[in-house]
């Protein structure tokens, strides 16, 4: 169905999304998000169909503080009971309410059978919804069993002989449970509104319990209110409104509705959309890497995003550059210098990019002034700890010196071969002419050799930070004996002290934030 959206601001027409079978609000806390879900629900009029898992299993009086919605399962459990008045039931969460509408319509079903059989009527035996529920359930918790006993359901797990009442289920298992039964019981043809889908479900079985959920509606268009990123990036044929701001006065809101999988990775552009703030493309992932933990302390104006490689912290950065005049976000990113030389190194920080003046992270931590600042906080003498720290490296590189250099000569020559050799060529012979001429014109060992001198004189001239600028190697932390030195047991103890020293508003943590900004955005 065409599902028809609120008031828009600085728009006469309201915004329609066509054909819409899935549908994600996203946006910021105080965004609007909640009130722009309420409204859409009473655009939708009679077709409005609301799931809560969280309301339907705690908020026991949930009736009396929202709108009923018709066609609800509260609405449908009050007109069981007005109905029959003999035997009225008292259940008050929308959870209890749901199981006893759904044991009444199978006692219904039941003895409709039986009254057909009575009169020597051939029909088949029912097939109810709770059936269809039970049989979904098992699906999800294939080890549990769900039971009928004296008008009541019962479950047991396999191998043990407990039959419990749904009371003591978990809440995921609640959760589950609600939302198979619930949806069966929307309207033909519902919007169905779905608060918080990924509240008590567990990441594992998400994506594929909230496929099973829109394959038993297919006739029915799904609206999720979701603060969840991952859960967002699930939908397959899904459009996202991103709500950005909301005027009460004039009931309209300031949003956009994306189809963001064709520029950006939709987890990557929800989750940024919904945070306010210009983000930070930076290496590595959310929990190993130390980008992860130490630029959100050096930048904390910025939403840090880790996208594992350095290729798509500058692709990312450049798709979310060219989409500004949408979201009007500011992104920036931040590559290791590894072995680039400085002309690549200009290309990336006019692209929004930034490079450190050392070869990788690691490196960051071992800058004279973070040296000498932790040493310092630690009671040590920092020129002593500093000097001597400086004279494990420059051992370190000497002994790598050639190993070194020729790493850089072959990151040079490949980068020089993928963009020379990037041209067209009348025949394969043409070809082999260039490739001949090019080897030429490299001279990989000149370059080596005049690296090598470079290299030498960086160590006579006691140039530590030049060290820091081309030397890669992962185990320079722990080589260096910068933790014993400072008073500490190893690397991470170092690196930990660094990052517990940032999080705190000292002398210190200004002295080390400066130092690291510097090396950054020189």
């Amino acid at each position: 169905m065409d599902l028809k959206l609120p008031k828009k601001t600085n728009s006469d027409k309201p915004a329609v999304i066509a054909n819409a079978k899935q549908v994600t609000i996203i946006g910021a806390n105080g965004s609007g998000k909640s009130r722009f879900t309420q409204q859409l629900i009473k655009e939708c009029g009679n077709k409005a169909f609301l799931m809560s898992a969280l309301r339907a299993i705690y908020d026991a009086d949930n009736a009396t503080r929202l709108p009923l919605l018709e066609g609800s399962i509260t609405d449908r459990f009050n007109a069981i009971n007005t109905a029959n008045p003999q035997v009225k039931n008292s259940a008050r969460t929308e959870f209890d309410q749901l199981t006893y509408i759904m044991l009444i319509e199978e006692f219904h079903e039941l003895m409709n059978y039986k009254t057909h059989l009575l009169m020597h009527e051939n029909i088949e035996f029912p097939k109810t919804k709770l059936d269809k529920v039970v049989k979904r359930w098992q699906e999800v918790f294939p080890k549990n069993k769900v039971l009928r006993q004296n008008g009541k359901l019962r479950f047991a797990t396999q191998g043990q002989d407990d039959v419990y009442s749904q009371l003591r289920l978990s809440d995921g298992e609640k959760a589950v449970l609600y939302y198979l039964g619930a949806v069966l019981y929307a309207m033909d043809d519902a919007v169905i509104f779905v608060d918080a889908p990924e509240t008590f479900i567990h990441p594992s079985i998400m994506r594929t319990l909230w496929d099973v959920i829109e394959e038993m509606r297919p006739d029915c268009t799904f609206v999720y209110n979701t603060h969840d990123v991952d859960f967002a990036s699930t939908r397959f044929d899904n459009k996202c409104v991103w709500v950005k701001s909301f005027n009460p006065e004039a009931l309209e809101w300031d949003y956009e509705v994306l189809d963001t999988s064709r520029d950006l990775n939709e987890t990557i552009y929800i989750d940024l959309l919904g945070a306010r703030k210009p983000v930070l493309f930076v290496e590595g992932d959310d929990i190993h890497s130390i980008d992860a933990h130490l630029y959100p302390l050096i930048f904390p104006d910025y939403v840090i995003k880790p996208l594992g490689s350095c290729d798509k912290v500058i692709e990312s950065v450049r798709t979310f550059a060219g989409l500004e005049q949408m979201h009007h976000v500011d992104s920036r990113g931040i590559v290791d210098r590894d072995r680039r030389t400085d002309k690549e190194v200009e290309y990336l920080r006019n692209k929004k990019i930034m490079v450190p003046n050392v070869a990788e992270i690691e490196n960051i931590f071992m800058l004279e002034k973070v040296v000498k600042t932790v040493a310092a906080y630690r009671h040590k003498n920092e020129n002593d700890v500093f000097n001597s720290v400086k004279r494990n490296v420059f051992n370190m590189f000497q002994r790598e010196l050639k190993a070194q250099a020729l790493q850089h000569v072959r990151h040079r020559v490949k980068h020089d071969v993928e963009t020379r050799i990037d041209m067209r060529f009348r025949n394969i012979s043409a070809l082999e002419d260039h490739m001949i001429d090019l080897v030429n014109e490299l001279d990989p060992r000149t370059q080596y050799e005049k690296l090598c001198r470079e290299f030498h004189r960086y160590v006579t001239d006691g140039k530590y930070e030049m060290v820091l600028r081309v030397f890669n190697q992962k185990q320079m932390l722990s080589e260096s004996q910068v933790a014993p030195l400072c008073g500490l047991k190893n690397r991470d103890d170092y690196i930990r002290i660094v990052l517990n020293m940032l999080k705190r508003d000292t002398p210190q943590a200004k002295t080390l934030r400066e130092a690291i900004r510097a090396c950054l955005e020189a």
